[in-house]
């Protein structure tokens, strides 16, 4: 199976960032991927008061990347958008994947959101505009179980535990992780959740500077169950291919039983 993660700078010129993300899917395509995976927020990301109008599952965004799909004949994870939320002030921060017939095959809602008060230094608090969602998703691409997960998920080892119980041997992690805390954190968190799950982990990133006053860290990379980061984006926009052995993987899991062999 081989898979593209794609590295973007998404700013707040939405038709721009839907360009550069149909010509990424493109060359992913290109280098024969049979799935692709978009950032978070591939859309925009920008001042929240320019934001688009969150949109449902079925609205322009959708149709946009289930026509990439389509005509590319691949599978696409679309990063994440917008999507209308339960309430008037909140938002789902919300990944799709489509099949390569364009028809949508999985929908997730991020669960975990980075809500933080530290006195005199940050105020953040993610929940006032975005709802949480509330299932773990595993969907099966190309024939292999995927669990589905978004940016600050990462830091929830849990859930991924709940994705490789349900049978996932893909972990997917589309993401726009701050520089400041991805320098330390991003590729430690990566490799953990590939070796405590036995799983591969396909991580998508935002790359560089976004209104207002944001920079992301990028360093897209596709990691094997052994932890072994075997691609990883240069830091720029593109497109970043391997291979995935799952005959690797079962015998990963064969000679290190950690997942049989767990009692909780």
């Amino acid at each position: 199976m081989r898979v593209a993660v794609c590295q973007l700078n998404s700013r707040e010129d939405r038709a721009h960032n839907l360009v550069v993300a149909r010509e990424l899917l493109g060359r992913a395509a290109a280098a024969g991927a049979t799935f692709a995976v978009l950032p978070e927020y591939v859309d925009f990301l920008g001042r929240s008061a320019e934001a688009p109008k969150p949109e449902p599952v079925d609205g322009e965004f959708a149709e946009f990347f289930a026509t990439a799909a389509r005509e590319l004949g691949i599978w696409v994870h679309a990063g994440s958008f917008h999507e209308t939320g339960p309430d008037a002030d909140r938002t789902y921060n919300t990944s799709l994947i489509f099949a390569p017939d364009g028809e949508r095959a999985a929908t997730y809602r991020k669960i975990h959101l980075y809500d933080v008060e530290i006195a005199g230094r940050v105020s953040y608090q993610e929940s006032r505009t975005v709802a949480p969602g509330e299932n773990t998703v595993v969907a099966e691409v190309d024939g292999v179980p995927t669990g589905l997960s978004i940016c600050y998920d990462l830091r929830f080892p849990e859930l991924y535990r709940r994705l490789a119980i349900a049978g996932a041997k893909v972990l997917v992690v589309p993401a726009a992780f701050m520089l400041h805390t991805g320098r330390d954190h991003w590729e430690v968190l990566l490799r953990a959740r590939a070796i405590e799950n036995q799983c591969y982990v396909l991580a998508a990133g935002q790359i560089g500077d976004h209104d207002p006053d944001r920079t992301c860290f990028g360093r897209s990379m596709i990691i094997d169950p052994w932890g072994t980061v075997i691609a990883q984006a240069p830091d720029t926009v593109g497109v970043t291919v391997a291979d995935l052995d799952l005959d690797r993987l079962e015998k990963i899991r064969t000679e290190v039983p950690s997942l049989a062999n767990r009692r909780l």
